[in-house]
């Protein structure tokens, strides 16, 4: 058997062990290191998870992943969430549709200071979703715009899907950081569009809420400068290279500590809460990260990566046509698995694929990020949806017709991106040079 028929074998043994429910981690490890005990031998294969395991859990370079993560946590289990929802329900509160803004706003500003996706639909499923139904919103409003929302943290940073790409493509994370701030801000823009063509096509789905007044308004005006101050220490340390972006996570965790701390928010049941789930989804996202490497080291030596990519660059079609067919492959792969996962398992293989067409690494990151994006909110898995069921009980029915709207936003979104890759790349390039 060939090298590439191994390969393949072993891609097909990949997904139906996935299948079965085994994690992606572990399916990963166990292919790659039968396909490397078969294709050289079991003393080498042996070696080579030894190696990949201490290279992953010793490299310096991956500390920055439990760092963001924990700062996450920090602001999760504080009132930081609570608070910014609150302010940004101030300003737009009173507009038709407005808490569904509100929740936009809210949610999007958390996650300039929280590295999890998940953690967001938890913290605004709980937080705003009461606030909604309070106010007569109908279900599908509501549980639509928190699952659609919550996807923003793939590419608004601290997003840790980026933080992975970065490191897996030796790509400069503070330039991806900053390439997902103006796709992030597009998409929220267009999900607040979404809310007010609805609410205007069916207003009895959202009542306004009463109107505050400019004192009210101004007054929770120091919370956002705050979220601010410690975004822009974080992005613009990392900028201007005054520090590392592991030095960022450390200073960016310890000024959210320090802030809950301020405010007496930090308690042992605080604590404990942030560690736990700190170190839970570290040690899923590392061992994530060493089942690719030695799933990766596998395909390496099968060459199916460059074979695909050299096959790809001479076939008779536009580039665009090969790209439009690796985004279908990532929005199918990320509605049937973890979008981590699946990002972790296919860059290897399409990411020479797209730099033999001449795309740019840092606006191919951003794009598969919104293709996870949409993937996410898509059946069958549809990751968001299921937590947001899971969390509120609300039948998976009503909010996958929630959903719908949004998806429409995000697709946009995609092709607007697609069309034009400056929105992505304009403002790295500005702040950090052309890389």
């Amino acid at each position: 058997m060939s090298e590439v028929s191994a390969g393949i074998y072993g891609i097909i043994l990949l997904l139906a062990l996935f299948l079965t429910g085994l994690e992606m981690a572990y399916c990963m490890m166990l292919v790659g290191f039968l396909g490397f005990t078969f294709l050289m031998s079991f003393p080498a294969a042996a070696n080579l998870v030894i190696k990949d395991f201490f290279d992953t859990f010793t490299s310096y370079s991956y500390t920055v992943i439990p760092l963001f993560i924990l700062m996450g946590e920090f602001a999760s289990h504080s009132n930081i969430a609570k608070r910014l929802y609150q302010g940004a329900h101030k300003w737009f509160g009173h507009i038709p549709g407005g808490i569904a803004m509100t929740t936009v706003v809210g949610a999007t500003a958390f996650k300039a200071m929280c590295g999890s996706t998940l953690a967001t639909v938890g913290t605004f499923s709980n937080l705003a979703l009461p606030e909604m139904d309070r106010y007569g919103y109908k279900k599908e409003l509501s549980c639509g715009t928190i699952a659609s929302v919550s996807t923003i943290g793939m590419i608004l940073p601290p997003s840790t899907v980026l933080i992975i790409y970065g490191l897996q493509v030796e790509q400069s994370i503070g330039r991806l950081f900053i390439a997902g701030i103006m796709p992030a801000l597009m998409i929220s823009a267009l999900f607040m569009v979404v809310i007010a063509g609805w609410v205007m096509i069916q207003p009895g789905i959202a009542p306004r809420a009463e109107r505050a007044t400019w004192k009210e308004r101004f007054a929770v005006i120091p919370e956002a400068l705050v979220i601010l101050c410690v975004f822009g220490i974080v992005i613009g340390g990392m900028i201007t290279g005054f520090f590392s972006p592991t030095e960022a996570g450390t200073i960016g965790t310890v000024a959210v500590f320090l802030l809950a701390l301020v405010r007496r928010e930090i308690n042992l049941n605080m604590l404990t809460a942030s560690f736990k789930g700190a170190l839970k989804t570290s040690i899923m996202v590392l061992m994530l990260i060493a089942g690719s490497s030695i799933f990766g080291h596998f395909l390496a030596i099968t060459e199916i990566p460059m074979i695909t990519a050299a096959w790809a660059s001479k076939l008779p079609v536009p580039g665009v046509v090969i790209m439009c067919l690796i985004i279908a492959i990532y929005l199918v792969g990320g509605s049937i698995m973890d979008d981590l996962a699946f990002m972790v398992l296919a860059t290897p293989i399409f990411f020479p694929t797209a730099i033999q067409l001449g795309y740019d690494p840092i606006w191919f990151g951003i794009l598969i990020c919104v293709t996870l994006m949409i993937g996410g909110v898509i059946p069958p898995v549809a990751i968001y949806v299921f937590i947001l069921g899971n969390i509120t009980g609300i039948p998976f029915k009503t909010i996958y017709k929630g959903v719908v709207p949004f998806l429409s936003a995000l697709i946009l979104a995609l092709i607007i991106l697609f069309a034009f890759p400056q929105i992505a790349l304009w403002l790295p390039n500005l702040m950090m040079g052309k890389g």
